[in-house]
């Protein structure tokens, strides 16, 4: 039995210089749908065509080709870090908040790579 339980989602965060251009790029070549952009945020999602996958495209002067982050979404955040943070998995400091958006805790797995979990913090209504 895995230490966390994640939800069936996974968002596949990229490092882009320009989301609303990126964004009008995986709709055209890919076929994918944007949900919303939060230009407050710097972040765009786009619903790919595979169910409980999404693309998330944060807004970077100078992207990182290649970073590619896997967002895992979980129910209950703070409970998942702990368990992990007593089971000496290393996380990049501290949770992040976006008030009435997200809760997010990138992690890192043995080999160094990153990844995040992320908790939806909107009232399911967007």
């Amino acid at each position: 039995m895995p230490l966390i339980s994640l939800e069936k989602t996974i968002t596949i965060s990229l490092s882009v210089k320009d989301r609303h251009a990126s964004a009008e790029w995986y709709e055209s070549m890919l076929g994918f749908d944007t949900i919303y952009h939060a230009d407050e945020a710097g972040w765009s999602e786009l619903q790919t065509n595979t169910t409980g996958v999404t693309i998330g495209l944060g807004e970077h002067t100078k992207p990182a080709p290649g970073n590619c982050v896997p967002v895992f979404g979980i129910a209950d955040l703070d409970m998942a870090r702990l368990k992990l943070e007593q089971a000496n998995v290393k996380f990049d400091g501290e949770t992040d908040v976006v008030e009435g958006m997200v809760k997010t805790a990138t992690f890192y797995d043995p080999d160094g790579n990153a990844m995040m979990l992320a908790q939806d913090l909107t009232d399911g209504t967007a």
